[in-house]
């Protein structure tokens, strides 16, 4: 991936069966997490997920937009 930032909408579900990134039918991003949304928990492994994801370091993931909410704004 180069230097340039790139913004996704992604939508999140906590207490998922399993962790997975899926595309869904508008090409969004669904990120399916076992975390609970507690304690910021859900948006730690949501982190920690699309850090694997994109091949980059956790510290390059931020959720600009929609901490608390499960549609959530992320830069890469």
């Amino acid at each position: 991936m180069n230097d340039s930032k790139r913004i996704f909408n992604v939508r999140v579900i906590p207490r998922a069966r399993r962790n997975e990134i899926t595309v869904d039918e508008n090409g969004a991003l669904r990120v399916h997490t076992t975390a609970a949304p507690t304690d910021g928990a859900a948006n730690a492994a949501v982190i920690k997920m699309l850090a694997e994801y994109f091949d980059v370091p956790k510290s390059s993931i931020e959720i600009v937009r929609g901490a608390t909410s499960r549609d959530k704004v992320i830069r890469v």
